[in-house]
């Protein structure tokens, strides 16, 4: 089982890399872009865990490791 993870900062947290890609971008003529977020993409693969035991696991790497719940949300998806 597979579980990605998506993390990315709260709405409120300044996101300067976020809006040097957004001017980037407007420099570049793509206009229609008014702002950007960055955010990561984590990819875990899964062995030995029940689907209900996963969910558990997962989010305890998040809070713990994968995310700075201070300032980032996340949100776990799985797929087999």
């Amino acid at each position: 089982m597979k579980a990605i993870v998506h993390v990315g900062l709260k709405p409120g947290v300044l996101d300067p890399q976020g809006k040097a890609v957004a001017d980037s971008l407007g420099r570049m003529g793509f206009d229609e872009v008014a702002s950007a977020r960055i955010g990561k993409v984590i990819e875990l693969d899964l062995e030995g865990v029940s689907e209900a035991d996963a969910e558990a696991r997962v989010k305890e790497m998040c809070e713990k490791l994968l995310a700075n719940t201070v300032i980032e949300s996340y949100r776990v998806e799985f797929v087999s």
